[in-house]
C-alpha cells in the first residue's frame, strides 16, 4: 500500500516531493501495458520546457482511435469510410487511425499479429484496402471538417519488413545480430538512428504521408524508443509540407518532447491516478494533486491527451464498470486537453481488448444490451464542449468539497462562462458541501439521457455512485 497522508476537506496537503513519491508508485504499480510507455521518463523529467504553438484546431479537437481489423465485421477502410456520418453526428472530429500497414508474418504474435509491427511503411495492409480506399477515407473525412491522423511506429519493423535489406538501419547486439527493443518485444527488430540514412528514410516516409494522401498528422507510438532530434528533424520537414500538421507522442512526463518536436502528449500521470481512485485504492482528492503535478512539471500551455480507453488496456467498462467508465470519460470531456474516444465507447462496447486481443479479430460490438443511452449522453457532452471555449482553455479551478475522498468539483470558464463539475468517484451515495463562497446564479446543465439532479440547492448536494452533474452562470462581473 501507498503512504495516504492525513486529509483535509480540500486537497490533501502533499509537498511536492511526497507527491512526487505517490505519483511514481502509481506508475510502477498501474497498468503494465500502459506504464511501461509512461514510466520511462517518470523518473528524471526535464522541467521549465516551452511547448509548441500547436495549430488552432488541435485543443479544440476531439479524438476518436479507430482499430481497423476491429471496426468494423468487413475491417477494411471502406468500412469506416461509411460510417464518418455517424461519428461526426457523435462530435468527433479527428480519427486516429491505428497502423493501416501490412502486418509482418515472421515471429507474429496470435493469429494475425499486431498492428504495430509493420512490413512497410509505404503500403497499405491488403486486408484494409487499396491507396485509393485511404485517399478515399481522407477526402470524405476533410470534406466533412474532419481531421485525419495515422499511427506511425518509427521505433522498429516486423523481423520481414522489406527494410531487412538495409542490415544498417537495425541496431544489433555484441554478435552482430539485430534485436528487439525490448525482451518481451519478440515479433519486432530494434531500429538504429545512428544510421544517416535510416533517418533519412523516415523522414521520407513521413512527408509521403503528408503530402501525397494529405494526412492531418500522425500519432507516434512509443516515441521515447527514438531520438528527440529525429523527432525535431522529422517536424521540420512536415511543416514544410503542412503547417498546420500536428506530431502526438504517447508518451508522458517528459517535457523536453513537447518543447523540440510534438504537439501533445499523453496525460498519463492523470490516467494512472484516476485507474487507483476507481479502483479504490486512492482517494479522489489525488486527482487534484495528480493534475497539479503536471501543471508545475509543464508549461502551462501544454496539451496533454485525456483518455480512459485504448487499445493498450482492457476496455474501460470491463475495468470500472458502465457507470464508473462514464464518470471517467465526463472527467476527460471537462478537464484541460484533448479527450479521446476509443471505438465502441460510445456504445459501452465490452469487446476483449489489449494483448491478446490485439492481434486477433474481435471486432465491436455496437448493439449491446443494458446500456444507457451512451450516444447520447456523449454527444450532448461533446457538444458542450466544443461550443463553449470555457472548456478548450488551460484554466481549471479546483473547488475544495466536504467529501474529497469520493467527490471532485471543479471550475471551467472563460470571461463569458462559468461551469462547475462535480463527480462522485465511489460506488455509494455521498452527500457534500462545495467550499465556494459565491454559489448564486448555477443551474443544471441539461445533457440528453442523463436524469437532472433533484432536491439540490448549492453550496449544499448529493450524488449517486458514480453519478455527475455540470452546473452553468454567466462569469459574474
Amino acid at each position: 500500500m501507498f503512504p495516504i497522508p492525513n486529509q483535509r476537506s480540500n486537497a490533501m496537503n502533499l509537498n511536492l516531493k511526497t507527491l512526487r513519491g505517490i505519483l511514481a508508485n502509481l506508475l510502477a504499480g498501474g497498468l503494465a501495458a500502459f506504464s511501461a510507455v509512461t514510466v520511462a521518463f517518470a523518473a528524471n523529467p526535464d522541467t521549465n520546457a516551452v511547448a509548441h504553438a500547436s495549430p488552432g484546431w488541435l485543443p479544440r479537437a476531439v479524438l476518436y482511435e479507430i482499430f481497423p481489423r476491429n471496426f468494423s465485421a468487413a475491417g477494411d477502410l471502406n468500412a469506416i469510410t461509411a460510417r464518418l456520418g455517424e461519428l461526426q453526428d457523435l462530435g468527433v472530429d479527428t480519427l486516429w487511425l491505428m497502423p493501416i500497414h501490412p502486418l509482418g508474418q515472421k515471429l507474429k504474435k496470435g493469429s494475425l499479429g499486431s498492428p504495430y509491427c509493420v512490413r512497410d511503411f509505404y503500403a497499405i495492409n491488403p486486408d484494409y484496402g487499396t491507396t485509393n480506399d485511404f485517399k478515399a477515407l481522407i477526402a470524405q473525412a476533410h470534406q466533412r471538417g474532419m481531421k485525419v491522423i495515422m499511427d506511425i511506429v518509427a521505433g522498429h519493423t516486423a523481423w520481414d519488413s522489406v527494410m531487412m535489406e538495409h542490415p544498417e538501419y537495425y541496431t544489433k547486439d555484441s554478435s552482430g545480430n539485430i534485436h528487439p527493443p525490448y525482451p518481451g518485444w519478440t515479433d519486432v527488430a530494434e531500429l538504429n538512428y545512428a544510421d544517416a540514412g535510416l533517418r533519412r528514410y523516415m523522414i521520407d516516409l513521413l512527408t509521403y504521408w503528408a503530402r501525397d494522401f494529405g494526412v492531418d498528422g500522425f500519432r507516434c507510438d512509443t516515441a521515447f524508443t527514438v531520438p528527440v532530434d529525429f523527432w525535431a528533424a522529422a517536424r521540420t520537414e512536415l511543416l514544410k509540407v503542412n503547417p498546420r500538421i500536428v506530431i502526438i507522442t504517447d508518451s508522458g512526463a517528459k517535457p523536453a518532447l513537447l518543447s523540440r518536436a510534438f504537439d501533445m502528449d499523453y496525460g498519463g500521470n492523470l490516467f494512472e491516478t484516476l485507474h487507483r481512485v476507481l479502483t479504490g485504492e486512492q482517494p479522489a482528492s489525488l486527482l487534484q494533486d495528480s493534475w497539479q503535478h503536471t501543471r508545475d512539471q509543464f508549461p502551462a500551455d501544454a496539451l496533454h491527451l485525456r483518455f480512459t480507453d485504448h487499445h493498450n488496456m482492457p476496455r474501460a467498462t470491463a475495468r470500472y464498470g458502465l457507470s464508473g467508465a462514464l464518470a471517467a470519460q465526463v472527467l476527460m470531456l471537462t478537464l484541460d486537453g484533448v479527450p479521446l474516444f476509443y471505438n465502441g465507447m460510445e456504445v459501452g462496447d465490452a469487446t476483449e481488448s489489449a494483448d491478446p486481443a490485439l492481434f486477433e479479430k474481435m471486432p465491436v460490438f455496437w448493439h449491446p444490451g443494458g446500456r444507457p443511452p451512451l450516444r447520447d449522453i456523449y454527444r450532448d457532452l461533446i457538444r458542450l464542449r466544443k461550443e463553449h471555449g470555457a472548456f478548450f482553455n488551460h484554466d481549471v479551478a479546483w473547488i475544495s468539497n466536504s467529501s474529497p475522498a469520493e467527490i471532485v468539483s471543479f471550475l471551467r470558464q472563460d470571461a463569458t462562462d462559468q461551469y462547475l463539475v462535480l463527480i462522485n468517484f465511489s460506488s455509494r451515495r455521498v452527500t457534500a458541501e462545495l467550499g465556494l463562497p459565491n454559489i448564486a446564479g448555477f443551474e443544471p446543465v441539461k445533457i440528453a439521457g442523463h436524469a437532472d439532479p433533484l432536491d439540490i440547492v448549492l453550496p449544499n448536494f448529493h450524488l449517486n455512485g458514480y453519478d455527475w452533474f455540470i452546473y452553468h452562470r454567466a462569469t459574474p462581473k
